[in-house]
């Protein structure tokens, strides 16, 4: 335990944000988004066996002999927290760890868009954070968390699987409560959770129809639920949601989801010109025109009411890359690497604006 504690200060010491460890091979951290061997000696299967008969919670055990796979959070003390995922490969268990960070950054640090701190001050509806795994959706859900922690006394409720945050009560009460420890199942632990007088809700991801009757429950009686999808953009967020429910009962959803959404945050990490990593994000507001694509099953024409609706601080990814392009933080090259539509965001970065039939909406020297 003493070198496998080593290597997770190592791993702090070095701003990795992620460290794999498989038998007879390198350990390997990943910093910004490079894959970089440790000089150490290389783990067995006993040792990470040994290695997990220390760290893996007791009430998993049983999971893991029978399903060969499970996640948890381990919080050495002195040393940090990280997310932890076991696995099986050849027979053999592999750890893939993910270092959660100790101090949450505010919006303007993590450079998220400004329209972020009034989707945290909203008082009620349902936001979501959108994005493919390690995009940050992590880290800006708890920007959210502790932005209203910090300014507003309300009480906070989140239901994680594992805790990834862990947060101090500001003007506001938290509690936190982890799927396996502090309650059963997520099913369980939304059954109930409306008992317990919560203004927010964090439920750490939607998973299927009951999380999502939940937070629309939530919403529909004036709570503000926040909560994660492994989506790509704010149209497939919306289609995601309504695809958890049988068809029988998609229309209802879509009607109730119409009212009750608040917003859609949808963000990917693009390289800097600094070598650091930067959001792009999509940012969908609940308006009036919204509210009617999604009522009428209209998807398709989501990305135009986006782009339509910069009054209200919503913007596509597009207009995103295309600003960070023109403020100098990513170059081009990054921009249309990452580009939902990279010709149209060349054609926008050479000045002609399409629109989504592909309409010339403007052209400019």
């Amino acid at each position: 335990m003493h070198v496998f504690e080593q290597i997770l200060r190592g791993a702090i010491a070095a701003g990795a944000s992620d460290i794999h460890i498989k038998p007879d091979a390198p350990i390997v951290f990943r910093i910004t988004r490079d894959l970089v061997p440790v000089e150490a000696e290389a783990p067995t299967a006993e040792s990470i066996e040994r290695i997990l008969n220390q760290i893996v919670p007791f009430h998993l055990r049983e999971k893991l002999a029978a399903e060969h796979e499970i996640d948890f959070a381990y919080a050495p003390p002195e040393i940090g927290r990280f997310r932890v995922n076991v696995f099986q490969q050849r027979g053999a268990y592999v750890l893939s760890m993910r270092v959660v960070k100790v101090v949450t950054r505010d919006f303007r640090t993590l450079n998220l868009p400004e329209v972020t701190r009034r989707i945290a001050e909203t008082p009620r509806g349902i936001v979501i954070i959108a994005g493919a795994t390690g995009s940050g959706k992590s880290t800006t859900l708890a920007a959210m968390v502790e932005h209203i922690n910090q300014t507003a006394r309300r009480h906070i409720i989140t239901l994680e699987d594992p805790i990834e945050y862990v947060f101090t009560d500001r003007l506001s009460v938290i509690e936190q409560r982890e799927v396996g420890l502090d309650t059963a199942t997520f099913a369980s632990g939304l059954k109930n959770v409306l008992r317990q007088d919560p203004d927010v809700l964090v439920i750490g991801e939607m998973r299927d129809s009951e999380s999502i009757a939940a937070a629309i429950s939530a919403a529909n009686i004036g709570h503000l639920v926040i909560s994660t999808l492994h989506t790509a953009d704010a149209g497939k967020s919306i289609q995601r949601i309504l695809e958890f429910f049988p068809s029988e009962d998609r229309e209802s959803a879509r009607r109730q989801l119409a009212t009750t959404l608040h917003a859609v945050v949808c963000q990917k990490l693009v390289p800097a010109k600094d070598g650091s990593l930067i959001p792009a994000v999509e940012v969908l507001i609940n308006n009036g025109s919204v509210a009617k694509v999604i009522q009428t099953g209209s998807l398709e024409k989501l990305p135009g009411t986006i782009e339509m609706g910069a009054g209200d601080g919503m913007q596509t990814f597009e207009q995103a890359l295309h600003a960070m392009v023109k403020d100098g933080r990513i170059t081009q090259a990054e921009a249309l690497n990452h580009a939902p539509n990279p010709e149209a965001l060349k054609m926008r970065l050479q000045g002609v604006v399409l629109s989504e039939s592909r309409r010339i909406l403007g052209s400019r020297d």
